[in-house]
Protein backbone atom coordinates (compact mmCIF):
# COMPACT_ATOMS: atom_id res chain seq x y z
CA UNK A 1 0.00 0.00 0.00
CA UNK A 2 0.64 3.59 -0.69
CA UNK A 3 1.43 5.66 2.95
CA UNK A 4 -2.00 7.12 2.19
CA UNK A 5 -3.84 4.15 1.72
CA UNK A 6 -2.81 2.44 4.84
CA UNK A 7 -5.59 2.63 7.78
CA UNK A 8 -3.10 2.73 10.62
CA UNK A 9 -1.04 5.55 9.92
CA UNK A 10 -2.14 8.75 11.28
CA UNK A 11 -4.89 10.92 8.99
CA UNK A 12 -2.39 14.02 8.65
CA UNK A 13 0.49 11.68 7.29
CA UNK A 14 -2.19 10.29 5.14
CA UNK A 15 -3.17 13.44 3.50
CA UNK A 16 0.10 14.51 3.72
CA UNK A 17 0.94 11.44 1.57
CA UNK A 18 -1.84 11.82 -0.83
CA UNK A 19 -1.70 15.45 -1.38
CA UNK A 20 2.07 15.14 -2.64
CA UNK A 21 0.67 12.70 -5.43
CA UNK A 22 -1.91 14.54 -6.69
CA UNK A 23 -2.39 16.85 -9.74
CA UNK A 24 -3.12 20.41 -9.49
CA UNK A 25 -6.24 19.50 -11.66
CA UNK A 26 -7.27 16.75 -9.24
CA UNK A 27 -6.69 18.96 -5.77
CA UNK A 28 -8.90 21.78 -7.99
CA UNK A 29 -11.49 19.05 -8.27
CA UNK A 30 -12.03 18.51 -3.94
CA UNK A 31 -13.07 22.61 -4.25
CA UNK A 32 -16.07 21.98 -5.57
CA UNK A 33 -19.48 20.37 -4.28
CA UNK A 34 -22.20 20.55 -6.53
CA UNK A 35 -25.69 18.84 -7.34
CA UNK A 36 -25.89 15.22 -8.62
CA UNK A 37 -28.96 13.41 -9.64
CA UNK A 38 -29.75 9.52 -9.22
CA UNK A 39 -30.49 6.68 -11.50
CA UNK A 40 -34.11 5.81 -10.49
CA UNK A 41 -32.82 2.50 -11.08
CA UNK A 42 -29.76 2.90 -9.32
CA UNK A 43 -27.61 3.68 -12.42
CA UNK A 44 -25.49 6.61 -12.54
CA UNK A 45 -27.37 9.55 -14.39
CA UNK A 46 -24.53 10.00 -17.39
CA UNK A 47 -26.57 12.94 -19.23
CA UNK A 48 -27.96 16.06 -17.37
CA UNK A 49 -30.29 15.75 -14.77
CA UNK A 50 -33.28 18.77 -14.10
CA UNK A 51 -30.51 20.40 -11.84
CA UNK A 52 -27.17 18.45 -12.41
CA UNK A 53 -25.44 20.02 -15.19
CA UNK A 54 -23.05 17.39 -16.29
CA UNK A 55 -22.85 13.35 -16.72
CA UNK A 56 -21.58 11.88 -13.47
CA UNK A 57 -18.73 10.13 -15.16
CA UNK A 58 -17.53 13.57 -16.65
CA UNK A 59 -17.81 15.55 -13.27
CA UNK A 60 -15.92 12.31 -11.37
CA UNK A 61 -13.39 11.24 -13.63
CA UNK A 62 -12.70 14.99 -15.91
CA UNK A 63 -13.42 17.27 -13.35
CA UNK A 64 -12.60 15.87 -10.67
CA UNK A 65 -15.19 16.57 -8.26
CA UNK A 66 -15.68 14.05 -4.95
CA UNK A 67 -18.27 15.99 -3.15
CA UNK A 68 -21.57 15.60 -4.30
CA UNK A 69 -25.03 17.05 -3.01
CA UNK A 70 -27.73 14.20 -3.78
CA UNK A 71 -31.27 14.86 -4.67
CA UNK A 72 -34.37 12.31 -4.84
CA UNK A 73 -33.68 8.92 -3.25
CA UNK A 74 -36.83 6.86 -3.81
CA UNK A 75 -36.15 3.67 -2.34
CA UNK A 76 -33.05 2.43 0.14
CA UNK A 77 -31.77 -0.31 -2.26
CA UNK A 78 -31.96 1.98 -5.31
CA UNK A 79 -29.81 4.77 -2.94
CA UNK A 80 -27.38 2.17 -2.17
CA UNK A 81 -27.10 0.99 -5.29
CA UNK A 82 -26.68 4.34 -6.64
CA UNK A 83 -23.78 5.12 -4.29
CA UNK A 84 -21.96 1.76 -4.97
CA UNK A 85 -21.83 2.41 -8.88
CA UNK A 86 -20.47 6.37 -8.39
CA UNK A 87 -17.63 5.14 -6.13
CA UNK A 88 -17.08 2.04 -8.68
CA UNK A 89 -16.46 5.54 -11.02
CA UNK A 90 -14.32 7.36 -8.73
CA UNK A 91 -12.20 4.08 -7.74
CA UNK A 92 -11.01 4.26 -11.07
CA UNK A 93 -9.47 7.69 -11.18
CA UNK A 94 -5.85 7.81 -10.94
CA UNK A 95 -5.81 7.88 -7.20
CA UNK A 96 -8.82 6.62 -6.27
CA UNK A 97 -10.73 9.63 -3.84
CA UNK A 98 -14.03 7.95 -2.69
CA UNK A 99 -16.80 10.25 -3.14
CA UNK A 100 -18.71 11.68 0.35
CA UNK A 101 -22.23 12.23 -1.09
CA UNK A 102 -24.17 15.20 0.68
CA UNK A 103 -27.68 16.19 1.44
CA UNK A 104 -29.97 18.57 2.75
CA UNK A 105 -32.50 17.58 5.90
CA UNK A 106 -34.57 14.37 4.27
CA UNK A 107 -36.83 13.34 7.77
CA UNK A 108 -39.67 15.83 7.52
CA UNK A 109 -42.14 17.12 5.53
CA UNK A 110 -41.13 19.97 3.34
CA UNK A 111 -40.47 19.33 -0.50
CA UNK A 112 -38.19 22.33 -1.70
CA UNK A 113 -34.76 21.40 -3.98
CA UNK A 114 -33.47 24.26 -2.43
CA UNK A 115 -33.53 23.16 1.08
CA UNK A 116 -35.35 19.91 2.21
CA UNK A 117 -37.20 16.84 1.14
CA UNK A 118 -40.14 15.08 2.08
CA UNK A 119 -39.00 11.60 3.76
CA UNK A 120 -39.95 8.93 1.30
CA UNK A 121 -37.99 5.81 2.24
CA UNK A 122 -36.60 7.41 5.29
CA UNK A 123 -38.35 7.78 8.97
CA UNK A 124 -40.64 11.11 9.41
CA UNK A 125 -40.20 13.23 11.92
CA UNK A 126 -41.18 17.14 12.46
CA UNK A 127 -39.99 19.28 11.21
CA UNK A 128 -36.93 20.81 13.53
CA UNK A 129 -38.98 23.65 14.66
CA UNK A 130 -41.52 20.73 16.13
CA UNK A 131 -38.20 18.85 18.00
CA UNK A 132 -37.80 22.35 19.36
CA UNK A 133 -41.34 22.24 20.57
CA UNK A 134 -40.28 19.29 22.75
CA UNK A 135 -37.43 20.96 24.45
CA UNK A 136 -35.54 17.68 24.71
CA UNK A 137 -32.22 17.70 24.03
CA UNK A 138 -31.68 13.55 24.31
CA UNK A 139 -34.69 13.29 21.62
CA UNK A 140 -33.05 15.87 19.27
CA UNK A 141 -29.93 13.75 19.55
CA UNK A 142 -31.78 10.47 19.12
CA UNK A 143 -33.79 11.83 16.09
CA UNK A 144 -30.04 12.74 15.01
CA UNK A 145 -28.53 9.28 15.33
CA UNK A 146 -31.44 7.60 13.52
CA UNK A 147 -30.71 10.15 10.49
CA UNK A 148 -27.57 9.11 11.40
CA UNK A 149 -27.87 5.59 10.84
CA UNK A 150 -30.06 5.65 7.53
CA UNK A 151 -27.72 8.21 6.33
CA UNK A 152 -24.81 5.66 6.34
CA UNK A 153 -26.95 2.91 5.48
CA UNK A 154 -27.37 4.94 1.96
CA UNK A 155 -23.60 6.10 1.58
CA UNK A 156 -24.72 9.26 2.60
CA UNK A 157 -21.80 10.69 4.54
CA UNK A 158 -22.22 14.78 5.01
CA UNK A 159 -25.53 16.08 6.26
CA UNK A 160 -26.20 19.58 5.21
CA UNK A 161 -27.65 20.53 8.53
CA UNK A 162 -28.29 21.56 11.59
CA UNK A 163 -30.01 24.89 10.05
CA UNK A 164 -29.07 26.50 13.39
CA UNK A 165 -30.35 30.50 12.15
CA UNK A 166 -32.55 31.95 14.98
CA UNK A 167 -36.32 33.00 13.33
CA UNK A 168 -36.72 36.50 15.27
CA UNK A 169 -37.76 37.27 11.43
CA UNK A 170 -41.73 35.76 11.62
CA UNK A 171 -41.80 36.68 7.71
CA UNK A 172 -38.66 34.71 6.65
CA UNK A 173 -38.99 32.12 4.34
CA UNK A 174 -36.69 29.29 6.43
CA UNK A 175 -37.52 28.86 9.43
CA UNK A 176 -39.16 25.56 9.79
CA UNK A 177 -35.40 24.17 9.55
CA UNK A 178 -34.62 26.05 12.50
CA UNK A 179 -34.98 25.71 16.55
CA UNK A 180 -36.95 28.60 16.64
CA UNK A 181 -36.02 32.04 17.87
CA UNK A 182 -33.88 31.39 21.42
CA UNK A 183 -30.22 31.81 20.91
CA UNK A 184 -29.83 29.15 23.89
CA UNK A 185 -32.09 26.51 23.38
CA UNK A 186 -30.63 26.68 20.02
CA UNK A 187 -27.41 26.38 20.96
CA UNK A 188 -28.06 23.26 23.45
CA UNK A 189 -30.57 21.60 20.42
CA UNK A 190 -27.47 21.86 18.41
CA UNK A 191 -25.19 20.46 20.12
CA UNK A 192 -26.74 17.54 20.71
CA UNK A 193 -27.65 17.17 17.18
CA UNK A 194 -24.20 17.31 16.44
CA UNK A 195 -23.34 14.59 18.74
CA UNK A 196 -25.94 12.82 17.25
CA UNK A 197 -24.89 12.43 13.67
CA UNK A 198 -20.95 12.74 14.55
CA UNK A 199 -20.70 10.93 18.02
CA UNK A 200 -17.93 11.88 20.34
CA UNK A 201 -15.32 12.62 17.20
CA UNK A 202 -15.58 12.12 14.07
CA UNK A 203 -15.05 8.63 12.80
CA UNK A 204 -16.16 5.67 10.79
CA UNK A 205 -19.45 5.57 11.99
CA UNK A 206 -20.10 9.28 11.87
CA UNK A 207 -22.00 11.75 9.41
CA UNK A 208 -20.11 15.21 9.44
CA UNK A 209 -22.28 17.78 9.88
CA UNK A 210 -22.23 20.73 8.16
CA UNK A 211 -23.82 23.57 10.89
CA UNK A 212 -25.44 26.40 8.83
CA UNK A 213 -25.69 29.55 7.90
CA UNK A 214 -22.61 31.81 9.55
CA UNK A 215 -22.89 33.83 11.70
CA UNK A 216 -27.00 33.77 11.47
CA UNK A 217 -29.27 33.63 8.95
CA UNK A 218 -32.47 34.86 10.22
CA UNK A 219 -32.21 38.71 10.25
CA UNK A 220 -33.30 39.12 6.92
CA UNK A 221 -34.66 42.64 5.68
CA UNK A 222 -38.09 42.40 5.35
CA UNK A 223 -38.22 38.73 5.91
CA UNK A 224 -37.24 38.48 2.05
CA UNK A 225 -34.73 35.21 1.40
CA UNK A 226 -31.02 35.83 0.51
CA UNK A 227 -31.58 33.45 -2.34
CA UNK A 228 -33.45 36.04 -4.46
CA UNK A 229 -31.92 39.51 -5.59
CA UNK A 230 -34.86 41.30 -3.43
CA UNK A 231 -33.69 39.25 -0.23
CA UNK A 232 -30.16 39.87 -0.18
CA UNK A 233 -29.94 42.81 3.31
CA UNK A 234 -29.17 41.22 6.09
CA UNK A 235 -29.39 43.71 9.31
CA UNK A 236 -29.41 44.32 13.00
CA UNK A 237 -31.38 47.39 13.73
CA UNK A 238 -31.94 45.55 17.64
CA UNK A 239 -28.36 45.35 17.67
CA UNK A 240 -28.56 41.90 18.61
CA UNK A 241 -25.53 40.33 16.26
CA UNK A 242 -24.36 38.31 19.29
CA UNK A 243 -27.54 36.09 20.08
CA UNK A 244 -27.41 34.96 16.12
CA UNK A 245 -23.57 34.05 16.55
CA UNK A 246 -24.13 32.78 19.90
CA UNK A 247 -25.48 28.96 18.55
CA UNK A 248 -22.42 28.27 16.01
CA UNK A 249 -19.76 29.12 19.25
CA UNK A 250 -21.13 25.73 20.75
CA UNK A 251 -21.10 24.10 17.77
CA UNK A 252 -17.91 24.64 16.73
CA UNK A 253 -16.52 23.76 20.46
CA UNK A 254 -18.52 20.52 20.02
CA UNK A 255 -16.69 19.78 16.91
CA UNK A 256 -18.59 20.44 14.03
CA UNK A 257 -16.99 19.18 10.76
CA UNK A 258 -18.50 21.88 8.14
CA UNK A 259 -19.70 25.37 8.87
CA UNK A 260 -21.53 27.18 6.05
CA UNK A 261 -21.67 30.72 5.48
CA UNK A 262 -25.37 32.30 4.60
CA UNK A 263 -25.35 34.33 1.32
CA UNK A 264 -27.03 37.44 3.07
CA UNK A 265 -25.21 40.75 2.87
CA UNK A 266 -24.93 42.50 6.31
CA UNK A 267 -26.01 46.30 6.11
CA UNK A 268 -24.84 48.76 8.42
CA UNK A 269 -23.34 46.21 10.88
CA UNK A 270 -20.30 46.81 13.09
CA UNK A 271 -18.76 44.41 15.35
CA UNK A 272 -16.38 45.55 18.16
CA UNK A 273 -16.66 49.15 16.64
CA UNK A 274 -15.34 47.59 12.96
CA UNK A 275 -17.69 48.18 9.99
CA UNK A 276 -18.26 45.17 8.60
CA UNK A 277 -17.77 44.84 4.63
CA UNK A 278 -21.27 44.93 2.63
CA UNK A 279 -20.69 41.90 1.03
CA UNK A 280 -21.98 38.02 1.15
CA UNK A 281 -20.95 36.48 4.26
CA UNK A 282 -19.41 33.77 1.71
CA UNK A 283 -16.82 36.66 0.27
CA UNK A 284 -16.29 38.38 3.67
CA UNK A 285 -12.68 37.71 4.76
CA UNK A 286 -13.48 39.41 8.43
CA UNK A 287 -16.45 37.19 9.18
CA UNK A 288 -14.95 33.74 7.24
CA UNK A 289 -11.38 33.76 8.75
CA UNK A 290 -11.73 36.68 11.31
CA UNK A 291 -14.92 35.67 12.98
CA UNK A 292 -14.93 31.73 12.30
CA UNK A 293 -11.55 31.13 11.83
CA UNK A 294 -9.35 33.15 14.56
CA UNK A 295 -12.52 34.32 16.65
CA UNK A 296 -13.69 30.85 16.94
CA UNK A 297 -10.70 29.07 16.51
CA UNK A 298 -12.32 26.61 13.24
CA UNK A 299 -10.02 24.77 10.99
CA UNK A 300 -12.92 22.56 9.60
CA UNK A 301 -14.23 22.85 6.36
CA UNK A 302 -16.33 26.42 5.11
CA UNK A 303 -18.44 25.23 2.34
CA UNK A 304 -20.17 28.11 0.50
CA UNK A 305 -24.14 28.21 0.34
CA UNK A 306 -25.26 26.99 -3.32
CA UNK A 307 -24.26 28.83 -6.62
CA UNK A 308 -22.42 32.31 -5.57
CA UNK A 309 -20.10 32.07 -8.48
CA UNK A 310 -22.32 31.57 -11.69
CA UNK A 311 -26.16 31.59 -12.24
CA UNK A 312 -27.87 28.72 -12.07
CA UNK A 313 -30.57 28.04 -15.10
CA UNK A 314 -32.96 24.91 -15.12
CA UNK A 315 -35.65 24.83 -17.99
CA UNK A 316 -36.83 28.34 -18.86
CA UNK A 317 -36.13 29.95 -15.36
CA UNK A 318 -32.39 31.30 -13.71
CA UNK A 319 -31.71 32.24 -10.21
CA UNK A 320 -29.01 34.39 -10.50
CA UNK A 321 -25.42 34.13 -8.17
CA UNK A 322 -25.06 34.97 -4.95
CA UNK A 323 -23.33 37.32 -5.55
CA UNK A 324 -24.37 40.44 -3.08
CA UNK A 325 -22.48 43.21 -3.06
CA UNK A 326 -19.68 41.80 -5.65
CA UNK A 327 -22.40 41.66 -8.57
CA UNK A 328 -20.01 43.74 -10.69
CA UNK A 329 -17.40 41.02 -10.47
CA UNK A 330 -16.83 38.51 -13.17
CA UNK A 331 -16.81 34.82 -12.38
CA UNK A 332 -13.10 34.74 -11.83
CA UNK A 333 -12.85 37.95 -9.15
CA UNK A 334 -16.00 36.45 -7.33
CA UNK A 335 -14.14 32.74 -6.75
CA UNK A 336 -10.76 34.69 -5.96
CA UNK A 337 -12.30 36.88 -3.10
CA UNK A 338 -14.48 33.38 -1.79
CA UNK A 339 -10.73 32.38 -1.49
CA UNK A 340 -9.62 34.87 0.10
CA UNK A 341 -12.30 35.28 2.43
CA UNK A 342 -11.13 32.19 3.41
CA UNK A 343 -13.61 29.17 2.31
CA UNK A 344 -12.67 26.01 1.07
CA UNK A 345 -15.20 25.02 -0.85
CA UNK A 346 -17.74 26.18 -3.67
CA UNK A 347 -21.56 25.19 -3.01
CA UNK A 348 -23.10 24.29 -6.18
CA UNK A 349 -20.05 24.80 -8.60
CA UNK A 350 -18.21 22.56 -11.18
CA UNK A 351 -16.36 25.11 -13.11
CA UNK A 352 -13.13 23.81 -12.01
CA UNK A 353 -11.16 25.74 -15.18
CA UNK A 354 -12.21 29.02 -13.58
CA UNK A 355 -10.15 27.93 -10.66
CA UNK A 356 -7.47 26.31 -12.86
CA UNK A 357 -7.38 29.92 -15.13
CA UNK A 358 -7.01 31.86 -11.75
CA UNK A 359 -3.89 29.63 -10.51
CA UNK A 360 -2.37 29.97 -14.26
CA UNK A 361 -2.73 33.87 -14.39
CA UNK A 362 -1.04 33.97 -10.73
CA UNK A 363 -4.06 35.46 -8.80
CA UNK A 364 -4.70 32.20 -6.80
CA UNK A 365 -1.45 29.80 -5.54
CA UNK A 366 -1.40 26.32 -5.39
CA UNK A 367 -0.59 26.35 -1.80
CA UNK A 368 -4.10 28.36 -0.97
CA UNK A 369 -5.18 25.56 -2.99
CA UNK A 370 -3.47 22.59 -1.08
CA UNK A 371 -4.95 24.64 2.25
CA UNK A 372 -8.34 23.74 1.76
CA UNK A 373 -7.40 20.36 0.01
CA UNK A 374 -5.89 19.31 2.97
CA UNK A 375 -8.74 20.13 5.33
CA UNK A 376 -11.12 18.02 2.65
CA UNK A 377 -9.29 15.45 2.52
CA UNK A 378 -8.94 15.00 6.36
CA UNK A 379 -12.76 14.99 6.48
CA UNK A 380 -12.70 11.81 3.86
CA UNK A 381 -9.68 9.97 6.03
CA UNK A 382 -11.64 10.15 9.59
CA UNK A 383 -14.79 9.02 7.97
CA UNK A 384 -13.29 5.94 7.00
CA UNK A 385 -14.47 6.92 3.16
CA UNK A 386 -10.47 5.45 1.62
CA UNK A 387 -10.56 2.19 3.77
CA UNK A 388 -13.95 1.17 2.56
CA UNK A 389 -16.59 3.54 0.82
CA UNK A 390 -19.11 0.94 0.35
CA UNK A 391 -22.33 0.09 1.38
CA UNK A 392 -24.69 -3.33 1.35
CA UNK A 393 -28.03 -3.12 -0.44
CA UNK A 394 -29.55 -5.37 1.95
CA UNK A 395 -28.19 -3.59 5.02
CA UNK A 396 -29.28 -0.51 3.54
CA UNK A 397 -33.38 -2.17 2.99
CA UNK A 398 -33.31 -2.72 6.73
CA UNK A 399 -32.33 0.38 8.01
CA UNK A 400 -34.07 3.13 6.02
CA UNK A 401 -37.28 3.58 7.61
CA UNK A 402 -37.20 0.53 10.19
CA UNK A 403 -40.40 0.59 11.68
CA UNK A 404 -39.32 1.55 15.10
CA UNK A 405 -37.43 4.02 13.41
CA UNK A 406 -40.85 5.34 12.15
CA UNK A 407 -42.59 4.66 15.38
CA UNK A 408 -40.41 7.01 17.56
CA UNK A 409 -41.00 9.70 14.50
CA UNK A 410 -44.63 9.35 14.68
CA UNK A 411 -44.89 9.79 18.69
CA UNK A 412 -42.22 12.64 18.17
CA UNK A 413 -44.43 14.15 15.61
CA UNK A 414 -47.62 13.40 17.82
CA UNK A 415 -46.03 14.72 21.11
CA UNK A 416 -45.11 18.19 19.42
CA UNK A 417 -48.44 19.19 18.58
CA UNK A 418 -49.01 22.64 20.71
CA UNK A 419 -52.44 23.12 22.06
CA UNK A 420 -53.01 26.90 21.68
CA UNK A 421 -56.34 26.99 23.31
CA UNK A 422 -59.31 25.11 24.21
CA UNK A 423 -62.90 25.11 25.44
CA UNK A 424 -63.03 23.35 28.34
CA UNK A 425 -63.58 19.51 27.84
CA UNK A 426 -62.44 19.66 24.36
CA UNK A 427 -59.21 17.47 24.41
CA UNK A 428 -58.91 15.17 24.27
CA UNK A 429 -61.68 14.54 21.74
CA UNK A 430 -64.18 11.66 23.23
CA UNK A 431 -64.47 8.73 21.04
CA UNK A 432 -67.81 8.21 19.05
CA UNK A 433 -67.90 11.90 17.59
CA UNK A 434 -69.74 12.60 14.71
CA UNK A 435 -66.97 14.88 12.51
CA UNK A 436 -67.12 17.26 9.08
CA UNK A 437 -63.54 17.57 8.19
CA UNK A 438 -61.59 19.53 6.05
CA UNK A 439 -58.06 19.29 4.53
CA UNK A 440 -58.37 16.11 7.01
CA UNK A 441 -58.40 12.08 5.78
CA UNK A 442 -61.58 10.81 6.25
CA UNK A 443 -60.18 7.13 6.56
CA UNK A 444 -58.22 8.71 9.43
CA UNK A 445 -61.40 10.99 11.44
CA UNK A 446 -63.13 7.45 10.93
CA UNK A 447 -60.81 6.60 13.69
CA UNK A 448 -62.01 9.14 16.05
CA UNK A 449 -65.83 8.53 15.17
CA UNK A 450 -68.26 9.02 12.34
CA UNK A 451 -67.37 11.51 9.18
CA UNK A 452 -70.62 13.71 8.11
CA UNK A 453 -71.04 15.72 4.85
CA UNK A 454 -71.94 19.17 6.79
CA UNK A 455 -70.84 20.73 9.75
CA UNK A 456 -74.73 21.10 10.84
CA UNK A 457 -74.30 17.28 10.69
CA UNK A 458 -71.75 17.02 13.10
CA UNK A 459 -70.43 17.50 16.88
CA UNK A 460 -66.88 18.57 16.01
CA UNK A 461 -65.56 20.42 12.65
CA UNK A 462 -62.09 19.29 12.26
CA UNK A 463 -59.88 21.50 9.60
CA UNK A 464 -56.23 21.72 8.97
CA UNK A 465 -54.55 24.63 7.45
CA UNK A 466 -51.22 25.61 5.95
CA UNK A 467 -49.53 28.73 7.05
CA UNK A 468 -50.02 31.31 4.47
CA UNK A 469 -47.95 33.19 2.22
CA UNK A 470 -47.81 34.95 -1.04
CA UNK A 471 -46.98 32.78 -3.78
CA UNK A 472 -44.26 33.62 -6.24
CA UNK A 473 -42.62 32.33 -9.53
CA UNK A 474 -40.88 34.31 -11.81
CA UNK A 475 -37.06 33.02 -10.28
CA UNK A 476 -36.04 29.00 -10.28
CA UNK A 477 -36.91 28.01 -6.78
CA UNK A 478 -38.93 30.72 -5.79
CA UNK A 479 -42.61 29.03 -6.05
CA UNK A 480 -40.73 26.16 -3.34
CA UNK A 481 -40.32 29.06 -0.54
CA UNK A 482 -43.19 30.93 1.46
CA UNK A 483 -42.81 34.10 1.39
CA UNK A 484 -44.91 37.40 2.47
CA UNK A 485 -47.37 37.85 4.12
CA UNK A 486 -48.62 35.98 7.49
CA UNK A 487 -52.13 37.19 7.17
CA UNK A 488 -54.71 34.31 5.79
CA UNK A 489 -57.10 35.82 3.28
CA UNK A 490 -60.30 37.61 5.02
CA UNK A 491 -62.37 35.67 3.01
CA UNK A 492 -61.20 32.12 4.74
CA UNK A 493 -62.24 33.21 9.00
CA UNK A 494 -65.49 34.38 7.23
CA UNK A 495 -66.14 30.82 5.84
CA UNK A 496 -64.85 28.80 9.03
CA UNK A 497 -67.49 31.32 11.41
CA UNK A 498 -70.14 29.67 9.40
CA UNK A 499 -68.83 26.39 9.91
CA UNK A 500 -68.76 27.41 13.75
CA UNK A 501 -72.04 28.89 14.06
CA UNK A 502 -73.01 25.00 13.09
CA UNK A 503 -70.90 23.41 15.62
CA UNK A 504 -67.44 23.97 17.73
CA UNK A 505 -64.33 24.29 15.20
CA UNK A 506 -61.09 22.69 15.84
CA UNK A 507 -58.57 23.85 13.54
CA UNK A 508 -55.13 23.21 13.56
CA UNK A 509 -52.28 25.30 11.53
CA UNK A 510 -49.27 23.57 10.13
CA UNK A 511 -46.46 26.58 10.94
CA UNK A 512 -43.76 26.60 8.59
CA UNK A 513 -43.95 30.37 9.44
CA UNK A 514 -45.30 32.23 12.46
CA UNK A 515 -48.59 32.80 11.08
CA UNK A 516 -51.07 35.31 12.33
CA UNK A 517 -53.50 32.97 14.11
CA UNK A 518 -56.00 36.03 15.25
CA UNK A 519 -58.91 35.59 13.47
CA UNK A 520 -58.56 32.44 13.90
CA UNK A 521 -58.72 32.45 17.61
CA UNK A 522 -61.66 34.52 17.60
CA UNK A 523 -64.15 31.87 15.71
CA UNK A 524 -62.15 27.97 16.87
CA UNK A 525 -63.05 26.61 19.88
CA UNK A 526 -59.97 24.49 20.32
CA UNK A 527 -56.61 25.75 18.55
CA UNK A 528 -53.41 23.60 17.62
CA UNK A 529 -50.83 24.41 15.80
CA UNK A 530 -47.96 21.72 14.07
CA UNK A 531 -44.82 21.67 12.56
CA UNK A 532 -44.83 18.38 10.06
CA UNK A 533 -47.26 15.53 11.12
CA UNK A 534 -49.57 13.35 9.38
CA UNK A 535 -53.27 13.25 9.88
CA UNK A 536 -52.70 10.10 11.59
CA UNK A 537 -50.31 11.57 13.87
CA UNK A 538 -52.54 14.45 14.74
CA UNK A 539 -55.28 12.26 15.56
CA UNK A 540 -53.24 10.63 18.33
CA UNK A 541 -52.22 13.87 19.75
CA UNK A 542 -55.85 15.12 19.47
CA UNK A 543 -57.73 11.78 20.77
CA UNK A 544 -55.19 11.76 23.48
CA UNK A 545 -53.38 8.41 22.24
CA UNK A 546 -50.02 10.41 22.69
CA UNK A 547 -50.25 13.44 24.89
CA UNK A 548 -49.57 16.82 22.71
CA UNK A 549 -46.67 18.44 24.67
CA UNK A 550 -45.50 21.00 22.16
CA UNK A 551 -44.27 24.45 23.67
CA UNK A 552 -44.20 27.47 20.90
CA UNK A 553 -40.47 27.67 19.41
CA UNK A 554 -41.14 31.61 18.71
CA UNK A 555 -43.50 34.20 19.28
CA UNK A 556 -46.79 34.30 17.51
CA UNK A 557 -47.40 38.36 16.22
CA UNK A 558 -51.00 39.53 16.34
CA UNK A 559 -51.04 41.43 13.31
CA UNK A 560 -48.57 42.31 10.03
CA UNK A 561 -48.33 45.70 11.78
CA UNK A 562 -47.23 43.98 14.42
CA UNK A 563 -44.77 42.24 12.38
CA UNK A 564 -43.38 45.22 10.45
CA UNK A 565 -42.78 47.55 13.30
CA UNK A 566 -40.59 44.30 14.70
CA UNK A 567 -36.77 44.50 14.69
CA UNK A 568 -35.64 41.92 12.57
CA UNK A 569 -32.80 40.87 14.63
CA UNK A 570 -34.59 40.62 17.88
CA UNK A 571 -36.44 37.74 19.27
CA UNK A 572 -39.98 38.34 20.22
CA UNK A 573 -42.44 41.20 20.74
CA UNK A 574 -43.68 42.63 23.54
CA UNK A 575 -47.02 41.78 23.03
CA UNK A 576 -47.62 38.09 21.13
CA UNK A 577 -50.50 36.87 20.86
CA UNK A 578 -49.21 33.79 22.28
CA UNK A 579 -45.26 34.17 23.43
CA UNK A 580 -42.40 31.59 22.89
CA UNK A 581 -43.14 28.91 25.55
CA UNK A 582 -46.61 28.57 25.43
CA UNK A 583 -48.54 25.46 25.09
CA UNK A 584 -51.83 23.75 27.09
Amino acid sequence: MDPYEDPRLPVAERVADLLGRLSLEEKAGLLFHTVIEAGADGTVKEAPGDISKSPTSVVVTEKHLSHFNVHALLDARMAARWHNNLQLIAESTPHGIPVTISTDPRHAFIENAGVSFSAKAFSQWPESLGLAALRDPSLVERFADIARQEYAAAGIRCALHPAIDLATEPRWARQAGTFGQDSALTAELAVAYVRGFQGASLGPESVACCSKHFPGGGPQKDGEDAHFPYGREQVYPGGRFDDHMAPFRAVVEAGTALVMPYYGMPVGLEVDGEPIAEVGFGYNRQVVTGMLREGLGFDGVVLTDWELVMDNHVGDKVLPARAWGVEHLDAHGRMELILEAGADQFGGEECVEVLLELVAQGRVTEERIDESARRLLAVKFRLGLFDDPFVDEDRAAEVLGRQDFRDEGHAAQARSVTVLHADAGALPMRPGLKLYVENFSPEVAARLGTVVATPEEADVALVRLMAPFDPRADLFLESWFHQGSLDFQPGLATRLARVAAACPLLVDVTLDRPAVLTPLLEIASTLVVSYGTTDEALADALSGVIAPEGKLPFDLPRSMEQVRRHHEDVAGYDDPLFPFGHGL
